[in-house]
């Protein structure tokens, strides 16, 4: 039976970068070409990069999109590449739309174009825009109506864009009569733990139910706190998996499809590709790899070479270290120890040993002086005295990323986050925060896989044992340990994933069989912390409800979920 051969450009994209996202889009097409494919596709609004937030309502970033659409058709052309048709996801302008409260006529559209022959043969705008989670899609993006089918090599080809796809009865459902074989999804679509599966499982059912093969991409990369990790795939007509992409990596992903309405160009013979089926990442080694991503991305993308962390020899800090290595390289690292008088020798002999193990650079800046020069102006005691070590090593590192021009970060996880165990101005000072959505107990998980994938390939891991196994103290009072103020982190995560993740009640979480005096006090904390994650440093997404985007509580607030008694 003749084929279909459709290629998907998994590739990164950078928000705003039109001459660059083009650049790319016209050496994929080439690659594709080289492949021999009828068809290639790029993720959403791959011209622009996504997501372009406020950007959308600017008439001139529009004009910008539109202009760049036509240099590309015709510079595909030019490249030689005109006869193969090019999905590309674009910001388009309805000039029609009447437009509504806060938002000018002559709406945005998340849109999608079929370029072929120096030309835009065809467009598609996004029907259903999520307004949900880390989307603010209806802020911003004017609705689709109508079906896009076209004609590629004699195949009548349906578009959708992302979340298109997940609508039941929606403009998949209507393409099912439109005499269409294949099925052309972009998509920017988010990581998030475990969705991997839910996307073969949606794409599987969709193909099913329209009776046409799906052809999925996505993009891959970090965009502020969102990182894409690929997971392009193809499913046939029936929904059996025929071809997928590696996650977290750019790929040209070639896959033939069958086809049984084939006339003009399609060759009825040729070679036949060998089938490629990506292995999926467990849990662990994919919110590793998109941690990765994300700080990669974030520094490079922002103009920065070097990232500066404070090394207290603790497990977060060795963590964060461990991703920032294998992020821009242990040349770009520079650590910071800064001990003060309540630091223990461990401390200080375990941050010398991420050094030594990872090959960062490592420098010890005591705090203990200049603690001491403020106390003397300032009498402070208790918290206050504490904060202020915390306050005082923030400062140095702010002070070295000025002189020497590194990114600072901050090496806080979302359990500390939740109930405000963070110091303004202290630990929370950065750019950037690789672990601010990993709870503390997966942040030993990370630490202990990272170490047993270095010890598969024969290298030494990078977080030392001694970090991942003592128990964890911010080391600002005598003999201080977490322990004293917070409960057992397994039980503070759960406590946490069920309030923050699953927004379950007091009374909920005490039917669960939670004390209640425990959860009276977590969620007392975490009620009372909102202004402190308002301004913490940004960080990469990877759970289903991260702080920030995801989830967002107004800071002055006089309800309390805590108060059981009411």
């Amino acid at each position: 039976m003749p084929s279909l051969r459709v290629a998907l450009a998994q590739v990164e994209l950078t928000v705003g970068d039109f001459v660059g996202n083009a650049t790319l889009i016209r050496d994929w097409v080439r690659q594709a070409v080289a492949a021999g494919a009828d068809l290639v596709a790029f993720p959403e609004m791959a011209l622009t990069g996504y997501p372009v937030e406020d950007l959308a309502l600017r008439g001139s970033f529009q004009a910008a999109s539109r202009t760049a659409l036509r240099t590309l058709a015709a510079d595909l052309k030019a490249d030689g590449h005109g006869q193969i048709p090019v999905v590309v996801g674009f910001l388009d302008t309805v000039e029609s739309d009447p437009g509504r409260l806060g938002r000018p006529s002559g709406g945005p559209s998340n849109a999608a174009a079929v370029l072929q022959a120096g030309t835009v043969v065809a467009t598609y705008a996004k029907h259903h825009l999520p307004n949900y989670g880390v989307f603010d899609e209806f802020r911003y993006f004017v609705p689709g109506t109508g079906p896009t089918v076209f004609r590629c090599a004699g195949v009548d080809v349906a578009l959708a864009i992302c979340e298109d796809l997940w609508q039941d009865g929606g403009p998949v459902a209507a393409l099912a009569g439109s005499g269409a074989q294949l099925l052309v999804v972009i998509n920017g679509s988010p990581f998030e733990i475990a969705k991997t599966d839910v996307r073969l499982e949606l794409c599987a059912r969709r193909a099913s139910e329209s009776g046409m093969a799906l052809a999925y991409v996505n993009q891959v990369g970090g965009q502020d706190e969102l990182v894409f990790d690929g997971d392009s795939l193809v499913v046939d007509a029936g929904g059996q998996l025929l071809a997928r992409a590696a996650s977290f990596a750019q790929e040209l992903l070639v896959t033939d499809i069958e086809v049984s309405r084939a006339t003009d160009n399609i060759s009825a013979v040729r070679p036949a590709l060998e089938k490629r089926i990506a292995p999926t990442l467990d849990r662990v080694e994919s919110v590793y790899q998109a941690l990765v991503t994300g700080l990669r991305d974030y520094v490079l993308k922002n103009g920065f070479t070097s990232v500066i962390i404070g090394l207290s020899g603790g497990i977060d800090s060795a963590l964060v270290a461990a991703i920032a290595c294998d992020a821009v390289g242990a040349q770009q690292v520079f650590g910071v120890s800064m001990p003060s008088a309540y630091s223990s020798t461990h401390s200080r002999s375990d941050a010398a040993d991420l050094a030594q193990r990872t090959g960062l650079s490592l420098r010890t800046v005591s705090i203990e002086p200049m603690v001491n020069a403020y106390l003397e102006s300032v009498h402070l005691t208790g918290l206050a005295e504490e904060n202020l070590q915390a306050r005082v090593r923030g400062t140095t590192l702010m002070a070295l990323s000025n002189q020497e021009g590194h990114l600072v970060l901050a090496t806080g996880n979302k359990s500390e986050l939740s109930v405000g165990y963070s110091t303004i101005y202290g630990d929370a000072v950065g750019g950037f925060a690789p672990i601010k959505d990993v709870p503390k107990t997966l942040v030993w998980e990370l630490s202990r896989w990272r170490n047993a994938e270095a010890e598969r390939l024969g290298q030494v891991g990078p977080i030392p044992p001694n970090s991942i196994e003592k128990p964890p103290s911010a080391e600002l009072r005598p003999d201080q340990l977490d322990s004293d103020s917070l409960p057992d982190y397994a039980l503070l995560d759960d406590i946490l994933n069920k309030y923050v993740e699953s927004d379950r009640s007091a009374a909920e979480l005490v039917a669960d069989g939670f004390d209640p005096a425990v959860v009276e006090r977590i969620l007392r904390l975490t009620d009372a912390a909102e202004y402190k994650r308002r301004q913490y440093p940004p960080g990469p997404k990877v759970s289903f409800k991260a702080f920030g985007r995801d989830r967002r509580l107004p800071i002055t607030n006089a309800w309390r979920e805590s108060r059981l008694t009411d």
